[in-house]
């Protein structure tokens, strides 16, 4: 089954020129062909083609299906974006693959980068749930200081991934919770200062492994390893 993506759904569908094209020129679909559309909100639309042209494709909705969210678990990852941002979108579209609910890009000390285009960013959780078939768009926070972010009360076992000498409990330790925070930090970790802030304000300090990961390594170990021990 191939998936589609449309924020807003009504009764009626017409698509963009873009979306268009695909469908009815790459894809080859004709007048009277099913479609299958999420809104990202846990539901799967389908829908009957009743024009099929390349600029401006109508469909009519036949069914929508409430579907029911593949995890048990809600996973939200403060995250610092790399300096290649090639690196981060490759988190973003691998974890959201992995399973996530949602991602807050942090602005660190050692951060190398402080601007993000959400855009694109959210363009690319889009296209990663169409492609692993999932109905629950992850969201993307806009970016925040790493310290408005931690002095914040959540309502999640808050977490924080570091290089440090701390003594710190395994990630797999912490399995059948509801709701994990985990904090990553940028190349080069999270200051002395920035772990002091976090553990004042309750996150437990985390470990992913003897091996130094790049930050966008250790997104998916912590990903990936909430998602199996769950």
């Amino acid at each position: 089954m191939q998936l589609f993506y449309i924020d807003k759904i009504s009764d009626e569908i017409i698509l963009n020129k873009s979306e268009s094209k695909h469908i009815v020129k790459i894809l080859r679909k004709k007048k009277n062909d099913i479609v299958f559309f999420t809104n990202g909100k846990g539901f799967l639309f389908e829908a009957i083609i009743t024009k099929a042209d390349v600029k401006n494709c109508i469909l009519k909705v036949l069914n929508k299906t409430a579907k029911t969210k593949q995890r048990n678990y809600h996973l939200h990852i403060g995250i610092a974006p790399t300096k290649n941002i090639e690196r981060f979108e490759w988190f973003l579209e691998k974890a959201t693959e992995i399973g996530i609910d949602e991602i807050t890009p942090l602005i660190c000390e050692r951060s190398e980068r402080k601007i993000i285009k959400l855009e694109r960013l959210n363009k690319i959780l889009i296209s990663s749930i169409k492609q692993s078939l999932q109905y629950q768009l992850p969201q993307i926070n806009k970016m925040i200081s790493f310290k408005d972010f931690v002095i914040k009360d959540y309502d999640q076992k808050k977490l924080i991934a570091h290089c440090g000498n701390d003594k710190k409990l395994p990630l797999t330790s912490l399995k059948n919770k509801k709701n994990y925070l985990i904090l990553i930090g940028p190349e080069g970790d999270f200051s002395a200062s920035e772990i002091k802030l976090a553990k004042e304000n309750n996150y437990t300090p985390i470990s992913l492994g003897k091996n130094r990961l790049r930050t966008e390594t250790a997104g998916i170990v912590a990903t990936n390893t909430i998602n199996l021990y769950n």
